[in-house]
């Protein structure tokens, strides 16, 4: 595994080392060792899949606020998405700066997303299903987002969201308290 640091502090781009042959790929997910090592200290609490049916579906930003910060590993199994980090703690020294990046099956990179960012992603093909590694567990009363189109960090999205839900239409705009 290859871990290539980003803009945002914390933020690492994780490349798996691919072992090929006439059966198909092969390659590690998930190294607590290596993560530890070249990383972070991780610690998976719990798993989960999104899939998502149609091309140019938005998912968040979402976040968890308090003390469950929600440090995530997100993954493309299929598909591709436009993914964008925007770091919400304020004493971090990338406060309030945005990363976005392209993820897709074909590369079979993984995202290390550190708790107290708020993350969303834009799907851009049919069928993109994503495996996510949490590093704490769902909380809904610290569960928050912000509005993907919020003015204040003025995300320059590929594409404008067709499917959305409700709930990610309806959320605030951004405010520095």
């Amino acid at each position: 595994m290859k871990f290539e640091k980003l803009k945002i502090f914390d933020l690492v781009l994780i490349k798996s080392d691919i072992f090929s042959d006439e059966r198909g790929h092969f390659r590690r997910s998930f190294c607590k060792e290596e993560i530890k090592k070249n990383c972070c200290n991780f610690d998976v609490k719990q798993g989960n899949i999104s899939e998502n049916f149609k091309k140019f579906t938005l998912r968040g930003f979402h976040y968890q606020k308090g003390s469950q910060k929600e440090s995530k590993i997100i993954t493309p199994i299929t598909g591709e998405i436009f993914n964008v980090v925007i770091d919400l703690r304020k004493n971090s020294k990338t406060y309030k700066e945005f990363v976005s990046i392209t993820l897709n099956d074909n590369d079979k990179y993984s995202l290390f997303i550190p708790g107290g960012c708020a993350n969303a992603f834009l799907t851009l093909k049919d069928n993109t299903i994503i495996h996510y590694y949490m590093g704490d567990y769902f909380n809904p009363d610290t569960y928050s987002g912000i509005r993907y189109n919020d003015p204040f960090f003025s995300i320059k999205w590929p594409h404008q969201p067709a499917h959305i839900s409700l709930r990610d239409q309806e959320f605030s705009d951004f405010v520095d308290e």
